[in-house]
């Protein structure tokens, strides 16, 4: 069975790794990839334009591919799975339709409080007076956020009123997110510990992946501008068995029946991001039609089963006794990034220390912006290289993958340095 993966970042690579890796796959195309993929056995990189679905649907019939496996977002919230499905190809991934809980968060929080699922207070508004009248009776810190896709980076907590005013009025006014700001959401701040919980559906029925957590503030302490992701480990300490019972009862079980009862069935990875209180308690922050990155990256690390099989059982509606297998072990993962993103950063330098002999046991490198120029590697992103590392404690896969990036370097690279942290506290406790 040969599989397209599309997608060029850390959590195309992690899936493309892990994929190869089953007995029934026998190459994994990567469109377009990244230097990363281009270095692995069994991945092959292939110049595609994702967004051009035409062109997709021809590779995947000449060069005779099983399953198409999207790993983005924008080409699912954009109708990707419709029109493989026209095209009788299978494509793992949501519907158009389904992906809406992804690409409008007013359409998510309508639909989360249709189905009584619990999560936070919430007004949307597409008119800056009527944002800002609303903001005077507001309780502080307040969250401020883009309707639509902002790459992770359409969120703003704003601690006091004045960064409440400036976050609607950039959105709103000055078209800081574009299309994806037009309609802004304010809502209420909620006190906890956020989790990444990802399960695999098919329309009927949900699976859950292990649990992790991501720190997606820029800087040590969760200070800083708002990123994609700076790291993520799992397992989460906070989602221990009963809060895992919970989540599903409460939250996917009920989005899954929820989708399937209003004509949207949702097939694929459905990532909800949570808080989870004090007393166990668990609301909705967002959802995501796709698998996190940096999530993918320390998860699929762990993951033991084949990764083909439980897609396919996915696309099959066959995942009711489904049950996959997880390495016992932690991983954690850290994410490299050019300096000065999420702002404006330099591409093109050039990395060194990646094919180093003698590298820490336990650890991979999954690449995301990162392109090859002859024999070296270079940057070509925000965010460049998630280093996982594997231990028996947090702690322990901190160390390592923290070893392992002390011998990459290249010009102005920048990472967090306390990622795990609060996994770490736990197991002190």
């Amino acid at each position: 069975m040969n599989l397209l993966v599309l997608g060029s970042g850390g959590r195309e690579h992690a899936l493309a790794w892990k994929l190869a890796q089953s007995d029934s796959v026998s190459c994994v195309y990567v469109a377009p990839g990244n230097a990363g993929t281009a270095m692995e056995d069994f991945l092959h990189n292939v110049n595609l334009d994702i967004a051009d679905f035409g062109a997709v649907a021809t590779f995947v019939r000449q060069f005779d591919v099983g399953m198409v496996v999207v790993g983005p977002e924008v080409p699912l919230v954009n109708g990707i799975r419709d029109y493989m499905d026209h095209e009788n190809i299978a494509c793992f991934g949501p519907s158009k339709a389904a992906a809406q809980l992804e690409g409008s968060k007013t359409f998510s929080k309508e639909f989360l409080v249709r189905h009584g699922i619990p999560t936070a207070r919430f007004e949307s508004f597409t008119e800056l007076e009527p944002a800002l009248a609303y903001l005077e009776h507001s309780a502080l810190p307040v969250v401020i956020k883009a309707d639509g896709l902002a790459a992770g980076k359409g969120v703003v907590v704003a601690l006091n009123a004045r960064q409440a005013q400036q976050a609607v009025t950039d959105m709103l006014a000055h078209n800081t997110f574009g299309e994806a700001g037009h309609r802004v959401l304010i809502e209420e701040f909620l006190e906890g510990e956020e989790a990444s919980f990802i399960c695999l559906c098919d329309g009927t029925f949900s699976v859950a992946f292990a649990s992790s957590q991501d720190h997606k503030a820029r800087d040590d302490g969760d200070k800083g501008p708002n990123t994609g992701g700076m790291g993520a480990y799992s397992p989460a300490p906070i989602v221990n068995e009963e809060v895992a019972a919970r989540i599903m009862r409460e939250v996917i079980e009920p989005t899954v029946k929820g989708m399937s009862d209003e004509g949207m069935p949702y097939q694929g990875f459905l990532y909800a991001g949570l808080m989870v209180a004090a007393d166990g308690s668990v609301r909705v922050i967002e959802f995501n039609c796709r698998f996190g990155d940096p999530e993918a990256q320390p998860v699929l690390m762990r993951l033991q089963s084949d990764l083909y099989d439980l897609l396919r059982k996915s696309l099959a509606g066959e995942l009711k006794d489904a049950l996959p297998v997880w390495d016992e072990n932690v991983t954690l993962g850290v994410v490299m990034a050019a300096g000065g993103y999420p702002g404006n950063y330099q591409t093109g330098c050039v990395i060194t220390g990646l094919t180093d002999t003698d590298v820490q046991a336990d650890t991979k490198v999954f690449h995301a912006g990162t392109r090859t120029a002859g024999t070296e590697v270079l940057t070509n992103g925000g965010r460049v290289l998630c280093v996982v590392g594997r231990g028996r404690s947090t702690l322990e896969a901190q160390s390592r993958a923290y070893a392992r990036i002390a011998s990459i370097t290249w010009k102005d690279a920048y990472y967090r340095t306390d990622i795990g942290y609060r996994a770490i506290s736990h197991e002190k406790k």
